[in-house]
C-alpha cells in the first residue's frame, strides 16, 4: 500500500511531533496536554494519540497520532479552530518550535 503524493487517499499517517519544553514546566506542560486531548480525538479523520517523555531528557516530550490520511491532520486538523485552542494550551511550555513530520507503514 502506499500514500498518494496528494495524501488524500490510502494508508493511514503517522504524525510524529517532537516537543522540548521549558525545564521545570514539564508536569504543566503534560497537564495542558491532558485537558486539551480531546481536541485531536474528536477530529474527523483521527485514530489514535500517544503521548511519551523522554528518560534520558525528561524535558523531550514526542508525540505520536494516526490520521485516516495526511489531510485529516493538515486540514481538519490544522486548518481549524482545535489547533488554535491546541496550540495556546500547549505553546506556553515550548522551549523552541516544535518539529513535525508525517511517516508511514512499510509494506
Amino acid at each position: 500500500m502506499t500514500v498518494p503524493e496528494d495524501g488524500t487517499q490510502g494508508s493511514p499517517v503517522l504524525e510524529v511531533a517532537r516537543f522540548d519544553v521549558v525545564p521545570g514546566e514539564e508536569e504543566k506542560f503534560a497537564d495542558a496536554y491532558r485537558s486539551v486531548v480531546t481536541e485531536l480525538a474528536t477530529c474527523p479523520g483521527f485514530r489514535s494519540a500517544r503521548m511519551t517523555r523522554g528518560v534520558e531528557a525528561p524535558s523531550r516530550f514526542i508525540l505520536l497520532v494516526e490520521w485516516e490520511n495526511l489531510d485529516a491532520h493538515l486540514v481538519n486538523f490544522r486548518g481549524s479552530d482545535r489547533f488554535t485552542r491546541w496550540r495556546a494550551a500547549l505553546g506556553l511550555f515550548f522551549a523552541q518550535p516544535p518539529s513535525v513530520e508525517h511517516v508511514t507503514d512499510l509494506p
